[in-house]
């Protein structure tokens, strides 16, 4: 009986593995924002998945970084902060980071990323460049 149970336990630990956005296609890539509600972004920001539970990027004019902890296909970025620096593209950082944080699912498609949410709103990436 303790055999079958051990044997149990092992082949449920090995069923959850990294359900993150990392082992979906998006960690090792750095995803560049081209726009927002179907609207071209120009001001050049940056998302990245360093470790499973974390993203960091480039904003328009600041960097940031956010917790997450959701698994894929869910997005949610928890306790985002960022450097305080001003520039000319302060509006659209604003913008970045409120439609970020509207956001609550995520899809990889090869070097295609979206995010969206359940209202019909829509962040899209790419990869590189």
């Amino acid at each position: 009986m303790r055999l079958t149970l051990c044997a149990a336990a092992v082949a449920l630990s090995a069923c959850q593995g990294d359900e993150t956005v990392s082992a979906y296609g998006g960690a090792g890539k750095t995803w560049v924002l081209r726009e927002i509600d179907n609207a071209p972004f120009t001001a050049r920001t940056t998302l990245t998945f360093p470790e499973p539970g974390q993203i960091t990027g480039q904003g328009p004019c600041n960097g940031y970084s956010a917790t997450l902890r959701v698994p894929y296909p869910w997005f949610d970025a928890e306790n985002l902060i960022s450097t305080k620096m001003a520039c000319p593209n302060l509006a659209q950082e604003t913008v970045y980071f409120q439609s970020l944080d509207a956001m609550s699912l995520i899809e990889v498609l090869g070097d295609v990323m979206l995010l969206s949410n359940e209202a019909g709103r829509q962040m899209v990436f790419k990869a590189g460049g």
